[in-house]
């Protein structure tokens, strides 16, 4: 571990933590700070809706959980059919999981 300068040392034993903790705490309830927004994936989106995990949901649509995961972080994207059954579960949850249930 480096060794804190002396001035590092210095300005942090000007310093208090709490005051500042409490402050963020402030500007945050009033809506204040740095907001981010999360794009979902279609397939993230369907998977929640229908309230299954990933080697659930993958199991029920045929792919490999690996598949899935590929799909939900961006990194590949459904075949046609499967977009549209994605589409079909997050319009329909509950249709879609009593039509693939009884498959």
């Amino acid at each position: 571990m480096k060794k804190l300068s002396k001035e590092i040392l210095a300005r942090d034993a000007k310093r208090d933590i709490g005051a500042e903790v409490l402050e963020a705490i402030g500007e945050i309830k009033a809506g204040g700070g740095r907001k981010f927004t999360v794009q979902v994936s279609q397939a993230t989106e369907a998977r929640i809706k229908l309230g299954q995990s990933q080697a659930d949901f993958a199991e029920m649509l045929g792919v490999s959980v690996r598949t899935l995961q590929d799909w939900e972080q961006g990194r590949r994207e459904p075949s046609g059919a499967a977009k549209a059954l994605l589409k079909v579960a997050v319009a329909a949850p509950n249709t879609v999981r009593k039509v693939l249930a009884a498959a």
